[in-house]
């Protein structure tokens, strides 16, 4: 099967995982009332950039519109790395420790960093939430399908659906952090078979990564903000 599957190269190539495999759902407590936002005004820009958002999530099926919802909530735009913007509107899960993670590259020949494109996008809400998740632009009212930016719990799912889908992995040639991997390999000459095995779960499960932020076959570079240097 083509290596090319992996990879988002368009926004129709996220197909998404499997619901049965993991859905997110909102631990919200039966008793507290509905919010219901009015709606915020933004600039001539802000407004381009949220309307060209609103209608790439509904071509990719990530958001749908409702009528008349109880929650309603504004979007709120987070500035991106290249001056780019993201929309997005506790769980004790644990998170693995960065340093952990760096220091396990330790006396590895080669590693390969990836990064999942759009990963909440890749995991479904459960559709007894969505109507919780709904928005307000100068287009309509909107509900998230998929997995929103910006959720309280968001993270510790993903890390739970990682945990998951890597458990025979992790530990031994691949480490994970929420929507970063590290493929890491004692001897150079086990990279490739090292990097097929996880090809061969992102396929499985239907993971796209993003191209633009993946490293392969590196002895050094950056992860999770973090330098992991040459031969460490």
């Amino acid at each position: 099967m083509p290596t090319t599957l992996i990879f988002r190269w368009a926004p129709q190539d996220l197909e998404g995982i499997d619901p049965k495999v993991i859905t997110h759902h909102l631990n919200i407590d039966p008793g507290v009332k509905p919010v219901k936002q009015k709606k915020r005004h933004f600039g001539p820009e802000k407004g381009k950039v949220i309307q060209a958002e609103v209608d790439k999530l509904m071509a990719v099926g990530h958001i749908e519109e409702i009528q008349f919802p109880e929650w309603l909530s504004n979007v709120v735009l987070v500035p991106k790395p290249g001056g780019k913007w993201r929309m997005c509107t506790k769980d004790f899960y644990p998170l693995p420790r960065i340093d952990q993670l760096v220091d396990s590259t330790c006396g590895c020949e080669l590693l390969s960093m990836m990064d999942a494109s759009q990963g909440y996008h890749q995991i479904m809400l459960a559709p007894e939430d969505r109507k919780r998740v709904s928005f307000i632009t100068s287009s309509g009212t909107f509900c998230y399908v998929a997995m929103p930016f910006g959720l309280k719990n968001a993270g510790a799912t993903y890390q739970r659906l990682v945990d998951k889908i890597f458990r025979s992995q992790i530990g031994r040639n691949v480490k994970v952090y929420v929507d970063n991997m590290l493929v890491k390999s004692k001897k150079a000459e086990d990279h490739i078979a090292d990097l097929e095995e996880t090809f061969a779960v992102l396929r499985k499960y239907r993971l796209k990564l993003n191209p633009a932020k993946c490293a392969f076959g590196v002895q050094g570079g950056r992860f999770l903000g973090l330098m992991v240097p040459r031969g460490a």
